[in-house]
């Protein structure tokens, strides 16, 4: 029985909504768009890359970044550098997995990347190499979150 003022789950799942218990969120509405486009990434692992690249199966390190967001609802410039300037740029103590992660030499941007966490990215490598979850390296890196 129903009390008045209270909807069963049937009620609910009847004219389509969704039923969160409280302290939870569903996972459409906690998945983020940076939280799509590290999943969208993750899905392409193992996809050759190729210079000048924008998916869908192959890619180069900043196609593989414009592809996820783009996937995800969000527009990005076409190369790391462009990337970079569009982004918030945060510190590394507040990275959060599905920020971009940009390595530079001095002030040119070089190479991007989609943080995974733990020290590691989803990125398109090199001429050779495919997508791959990697730890990073060195040092030399900015963080940007896609606004």
């Amino acid at each position: 029985m129903v009390r008045a003022g209270t909807a069963s789950a049937l009620t609910i799942a009847a004219v389509g909504g969704t039923i969160v218990a409280p302290g939870f969120s569903s996972e459409a509405a906690a998945a983020t768009p940076a939280t799509k486009a590290l999943q969208i990434a993750a899905s392409k692992k193992g996809s050759p890359y190729k210079y000048g690249a924008t998916g869908p199966h192959r890619f180069d390190c900043s196609g593989l970044t414009l592809y996820s967001f783009k996937k995800a609802g969000k527009k990005l410039p076409r190369t790391a550098a462009q990337q970079y300037n569009k982004t918030r740029h945060i510190s590394a103590k507040n990275r959060k997995a599905g920020d971009l992660v940009f390595f530079h030499s001095g002030s040119s941007v070089y190479h991007v990347g989609i943080y995974a966490g733990k020290n590691k990215l989803w990125h398109a490598p090199k001429s050779g190499d495919v997508v791959r979850l990697q730890k990073i390296w060195t040092k030399s890196v900015w963080y940007g979150r896609v606004k």
